[in-house]
């Protein structure tokens, strides 16, 4: 009984070789990230928060601890013709926002990515593929992230430092990889189902359920596929000041 308890749990574990040596490492357990919908007194998830204290240690983010202020980021798998849209709407409402860019992106839509650096903007690092890093081997998962690094760095000057998992799925390894090729990395405390281009939420109740979600340290997941994201943007940039917040960069 006491062997099949101790492989159990070293099949959750990373195995390094050394020699003739194997020593069990990080947690390399794929996990799929969701903030939750149950929220503390300030309306913030308390999935986030519990994310943040248990990955903190490696630059990790579900939110920000922050009372006033909120960031929005785009995933940018695909171009769809809202980009600029939303663009034109963060620089009349002097926004900045994050944008999370998969290699494809970068490749197929050079112009927007020149307009979101020099209008301001972050851009950060959604892989090469789109790859889930917990199913890549280590060198793997380094040239999934590192590919896209160079690819920018060079064809841009741009030199990115924050990561979003593809499809929001995680280990302790894939986390502390990242932090040791010198990312953080961002996951959310809010987003909702607007990435089908053909089930698009009304405008109407996506505006309700992005703008009452707002709370201090939001990290917005919202994806620029979305013709009711570019349609509301406005809208909600406006509710989220009204009801107090700033909208700004990370704040670490």
């Amino acid at each position: 009984m006491l062997k099949k308890i101790i492989t159990a749990a070293a099949a959750a574990l990373c195995m390094v070789t050394f020699g003739a040596f194997t020593v069990y490492s990080l947690d390399c357990t794929c996990r799929g990230y969701g903030q939750g919908r149950e929220v503390d007194e300030k309306n913030r998830p308390t999935g986030a928060e519990m994310f943040n204290n248990e990955y903190g240690q490696y630059d990790c983010y579900a939110m920000f601890d922050d009372d006033k202020s909120i960031c929005l980021t785009f995933d940018q798998g695909y171009e769809n013709g809202y980009t600029a849209p939303i663009l034109d709407t963060l620089k009349d409402k002097n926004v900045k926002a994050v944008f999370f860019l998969t290699g494809d992106y970068a490749e197929r839509n050079p112009e927007l990515v020149r307009r979101m650096i020099d209008e301001g903007h972050i851009i950060g690092n959604h892989g090469w593929k789109h790859a889930s890093l917990p199913k890549l081997s280590e060198t793997e998962a380094e040239n999934e992230i590192m590919t896209l690094h160079e690819y920018v760095k060079d064809k841009f000057g741009y030199e990115m430092c924050y990561f979003r998992p593809p499809c929001g799925e995680y280990s302790e390894q894939a986390l502390a990889a990242c932090q040791r090729l010198g990312y953080k990395t961002l996951l959310w405390s809010f987003a909702y189902e607007d990435w089908d281009v053909n089930k698009q939420p009304s405008t109407d109740a996506a505006f309700e359920r992005v703008s009452t979600a707002a709370h201090g340290g939001a990290i917005y997941l919202l994806h620029s596929v979305s013709a009711t994201n570019a349609e509301i943007l406005g809208r909600v940039i406006d509710s989220i000041r009204e009801q107090g917040f700033e909208l700004s960069l990370p704040t670490t």
